[in-house]
């Protein structure tokens, strides 16, 4: 906590060092998760404690719990609250009922195309949403999405960052992964 926060151009979101989330800004799919849809010009806590980690997208927050559980709100066009279904939430709802996802630093992540990765604690790597440029890593035609955490190859994951179109991932023997847009060269393979 404390370093933990997260800002799109809309919205901004913090962990406090008491393991308390704040959010302020646009709000217009409850991206905030205060249970509404009004912006917010000045901090506002968000229900709940014990907040690990937090990620935002496009107009979607995703936050694990120090209890391990994996939490999201706001708009889910393309199944990005990982909730199995297209229902937009304004409140944080708990994603399945696993306990094992990762509360270290680096391990939650989000792109630019409404798309989220976890890492849980046994190293695996999970990822939902939009996978309009393969950003999902699952091997599925492009223009699809996963409404629930799907997946992706590979055991021994221990970093994920999103980008636009672009995952990349690192692995406990330090190798560097990548996958999904390369239009500009992103993947880093010549």
């Amino acid at each position: 906590a404390g370093d933990n926060y997260v800002g799109t151009a809309y919205t901004f979101e913090t962990i406090s060092f008491d393991r308390q989330m704040w959010s302020w800004g646009y709000n217009t799919f409850g991206q905030l998760g205060l249970n509404d849809t009004a912006k917010r010009s000045s901090p506002t806590q968000v229900p709940g404690t014990s907040w690990a980690n937090i990620s935002s997208g496009a107009f979607t927050t995703v936050a694990t719990k120090t209890d391990g559980t994996l939490w999201s709100m706001g708009r889910n066009t393309f199944g990005q609250l990982g909730l199995n279904n297209l229902t937009q939430r304004s409140s944080p709802v708990q994603i399945g009922s696993d306990t094992t996802w990762s509360t270290s630093g680096r391990t939650l992540s989000s792109g630019s195309y409404q798309t989220f990765w976890c890492i849980k604690t046994d190293g695996t790597l999970w990822g939902w949403g939009s996978t309009t440029l393969g950003q999902l890593g699952q091997n599925q035609p492009a223009n699809s999405s996963r409404s629930s955490p799907t997946q992706v190859p590979g055991t021994t994951w221990s970093k994920v960052s999103g980008g636009s179109g672009t995952t990349y991932a690192i692995k406990t023997d330090g190798t560097l992964w990548g996958w999904g847009n390369s239009y500009q060269g992103n993947l880093a393979q010549n």
